[in-house]
Parts: structure tokens; C-alpha cells; sequence
């Protein structure tokens, strides 16, 4: 995880080359305290590359402009009012906070989601931070998730009423396993990927697919499949580790679960793997259970937490 990718406080301005005209009841909020005049307005398609740039200069710097860019207007279909808000003190951009929506179709209905992303604030705005934040919750019909807060920003939720996953998660050494029996195969060529999955798998592989941070693999066993989504993640800032983000099949997996750690290892150079039980079901065997895992949360009236994932969200779009 990108230890900054909740953080309000960072160091020097970008500029602000294109402004929107679009309103927004709070476009006009002006405050003219502290640091002086802030319009605060919501992030157009024409403020994507200087909003990109922003967050390249003053969030993560191992992330290109390009690279922003890319992850802030996501692939899939779905109606978007913005894509977050931003805090601008003259021509400059002095704040962002990114959303990705999504529609979903759960027992039924079909459910709005917002999901809470990259939240920067150069340090001498940092008092009014809060306003994006308040944009965002106060848009109406959104669940929202808020899948990587961190330091302050958690006891802020917790006040705003959103309410702590279940993220106990097993630590699963990627180990280079003998293939004793070929009954499993794993999958990982994208027209091959087409060709195997079925139904709800299929389409949230296709709005995926081009998302930077998801990496897709298929473990198959006979007519059985499971559909396995997984993220690089970092530890103490390093490289080393496969987050999942979702599994399809469960019982497959758990099943194929030697092929898929040793995929992990020799294909993709992963040593170790990050697995939330609520997304994998059963604990792996051969794994400790992390202490203290990252926290995730999400407030929602209407939903229980095992009908949020990780899908549709930052951690598929963006490769921290």
C-alpha cells in the first residue's frame, strides 16, 4: 500500500491550466482565512491532466502524469457526476481528492458505489481539507468504501459514521510447489481468459482488463474455474507481496491454491501473498495471520459488509 495515499499534507502547488464552468452548489464556497481565497470545484474530464500532474508532483512521484491520468477516468461503463473535487487558490490546484464510481447490480438492485481514492492537500491548505471530503458525502444514493485510509483520516470516518471491514488476512508464502498432477491448470493469457470465464466473471474481467493495478489469472480444473484478481502490494515500502482482490470460485480455489501461489512466485517474481479471508473464504494452509492488517471501511445504510468488495475501486485502478 502507498503509505501516502491518504495523507492531506504535501509540500508545493501545481498549476491549474484548465477550469471548468460546470456548476456545483458548493462551486462558489470561497473562504478567505488562513492561506487566502479557495474555490472549491468538482474534477471535470478537462481537469484530468492537470489534476494528474498534480498528484504526480505532490502524492507519488513513482506514479507518472501519464500513469494518473490514465487510472482517473476508468474503463468501465457508468454514469459519473465527477471524478472527485478539487480545491483551487487562484490558477493554482491546491488540493484533490479522486472518487471512481460504480454501478452495481446486487440480489437484484442495481446500487450506486463511491469510492473514496487519493485524498492530497499541499500543507498550508491543510485546514480545509475537510471540504472535499464534504463534497463527496454530500452527493445523495452513493454507498460509499473507502478502501486504504490511513492515520488521521480513520477516527475522521469512524465520526462520519462509516464502519470498519473485516479485514483479518492470512500471510501466504508463494512456494515453488512440484506439479504432481496436471488436473489444474492456471491461466493468465487474456484471450485465453475470454474464452474460459462465464456470466458476472466475465464482465468484471472485461471492465477490469485495462485497469493498471489488476492482474488477472484463471485456475481450471475439468468444466470448473476460478477467476482470480490480484494487485502488487508493498510492506514497509517494498515490492514484495500479491493482494486479492477477488476470488470467484472459492472452493476451486482453495483447492488449486498450490498452483496459484506457485504462479505467483515463478511467473510473477511474488514471494508472498496477501489474503483477506472475506475475500478468499477459508484460511490458506500454510499461512500466519497478519496482526495488523490494513484497515478498509465504507458507510452505507442499506448494505451489509459482505456485499462490499474491492472491485470498481482505486486498488484496481491505481499501481502504488
Amino acid at each position: 500500500m502507498f503509505s501516502n495515499v491518504r495523507s492531506a499534507i504535501v509540500q508545493h502547488p501545481a498549476t491549474l491550466q484548465h477550469r471548468s464552468k460546470v456548476p456545483h452548489p458548493l462551486n462558489r464556497l470561497t473562504l478567505n482565512k488562513l492561506a487566502g481565497a479557495v474555490e472549491l470545484h468538482p474534477i471535470t474530464s478537462a481537469d484530468v491532466p492537470a489534476v494528474a500532474r498534480f498528484l504526480h508532483a505532490e502524492l507519488n512521484t513513482r506514479i507518472a502524469s501519464a500513469e494518473w491520468e490514465a487510472a482517473i477516468t476508468p474503463p468501465w461503463v457508468c454514469s459519473q457526476p465527477n471524478h472527485g473535487f478539487l480545491l483551487q487558490a487562484g490558477e493554482r490546484i491546491v488540493g484533490v481528492y479522486l472518487a471512481f464510481y460504480s454501478e452495481r447490480k446486487i440480489d437484484g438492485q442495481t446500487e450506486r458505489f463511491c469510492n473514496l481514492a487519493a485524498w492530497c492537500v499541499l500543507d498550508e491548505y491543510r485546514a480545509r481539507s475537510v471540504l472535499l471530503l464534504n463534497a463527496l458525502l454530500s452527493q445523495k444514493g452513493y454507498h460509499f468504501t473507502d478502501l486504504s485510509p490511513s492515520g488521521n483520516v480513520i477516527p475522521l470516518n469512524v465520526r462520519l459514521k462509516f464502519s470498519h471491514l473485516d479485514v483479518a488476512t492470512a500471510l501466504v508464502p508463494n512456494l515453488p510447489w512440484p506439479l504432481l498432477s496436471s488436473r489444474v491448470r492456471i491461466i493468465s493469457e487474456p484471450q485465453e481468459i475470454e474464452r474460459t470465464l462465464r456470466g458476472r466473471d466475465l464482465e468484471i474481467y472485461r471492465d477490469h482488463a485495462r485497469t493498471a493495478a489488476a492482474h488477472h489469472i484463471v485456475a481450471v480444473e475439468g468444466d470448473a474455474s476460478c477467476y482470480v484478481i490480484f494487485r502488487r502490494a508493498r510492506r514497509k515500502n517494498l515490492p514484495l507481496f500479491a493482494s486479492i482482490l477477488y476470488v470467484g470460485n472459492r472452493k476451486l480455489f482453495h483447492k488449486a491454491a498450490k498452483h496459484v501461489f506457485r504462479h505467483l512466485l515463478l511467473r510473477h517474481g511474488i514471494p508472498a501473498t496477501l489474503a483477506e479471508l472475506r475475500v478468499v473464504g477459508d484460511r490458506p494452509k500454510r499461512s500466519i495471520m497478519l496482526k495488523s492488517p490494513r484497515p478498509k471501511m465504507y458507510r452505507s445504510t442499506t448494505l451489509r459488509p459482505d456485499q462490499i468488495d474491492d472491485l470498481y475501486s482505486e486498488l484496481t485502478c491505481v499501481a502504488w
